[in-house]
């Protein structure tokens, strides 16, 4: 038999002030959890969702999905890009994201019905193989927090840069380190807007938060 959960020794013993306390830590777990759920699984596809509406693509695009993981927002950027293409890079680790293989997310891209549209190179976000000012729109969904390093999180941001073309975007949905990322691209004279999801993208609480950062280039 396994552990009882806090929130129901705290609902029966309410009347203890250790109840009160159990019933209180069962109740912030529930909660957390629910949060946490929900950003996984509905949440950051809401987000991601009305981001990439924002943008106003055309629909011939060339978009890069840095960290595209098991592809769902460069699912989403294909279908946006009817005319366009939208490359995938990922290194494919299972420690990032569970279930993190390179065949699911083509899976994934067929069920979609824009494999067509897609490509997908196994690479380190801080080495890109593309070219200078390759593509119109460089995304990014929780991905480059995993760069362990300040400085190594900057080469990730100066590759974005490097690969985007003049007067495209770049366009980053990440937890903690959306201060730095704007701030890095303002530094090299990007238009920045920054500012925090909300409630949709708190995986446990607020503690926990994503924050989105959209750069034009000069």
């Amino acid at each position: 038999m396994g552990a009882v959960p806090p929130l129901v020794i705290g609902t029966i013993f309410a009347g203890q002030w250790w109840g009160k306390l159990l019933l209180a830590i069962g109740l912030f777990n529930a909660i957390s959890a629910a949060l946490f759920i929900h950003a996984t699984r509905r949440g950051k596809f809401l987000v991601w969702a009305g981001e990439l509406e924002a943008l106003g693509l055309k629909g011939d695009e060339r978009i890069v999905d840095l960290g595209c993981g098991r592809g769902a927002v460069l699912t989403m950027a294909a279908k946006l890009v009817p005319h366009g293409k939208v490359m995938g890079v990922d290194l494919w680790r299972s420690v990032d994201q569970s279930g993190n293989q390179e065949s699911v997310t083509r899976a994934n891209a067929e069920a979609e019905g824009i494999a067509d549209r897609v490509g997908m190179v196994t690479a380190d976000l801080r080495e890109l193989p593309f070219a200078d000012d390759e593509f119109d729109v460089v995304v990014s969904g929780l991905a480059i927090h995993n760069i362990k390093g300040d400085h190594e999180r900057a080469k990730a941001i100066r590759e974005a840069d490097r690969v985007c073309k003049a007067k495209g975007r770049i366009l980053i949905v990440d937890i903690s380190r959306g201060t730095e990322y704007a701030d890095l691209l303002r530094e090299r004279g990007y238009a920045v807007e920054h500012r925090p999801v909300g409630w949709r993208m708190w995986f446990g609480g607020p503690w926990v938060s994503a924050s989105v950062v959209c750069a034009a280039k000069p």
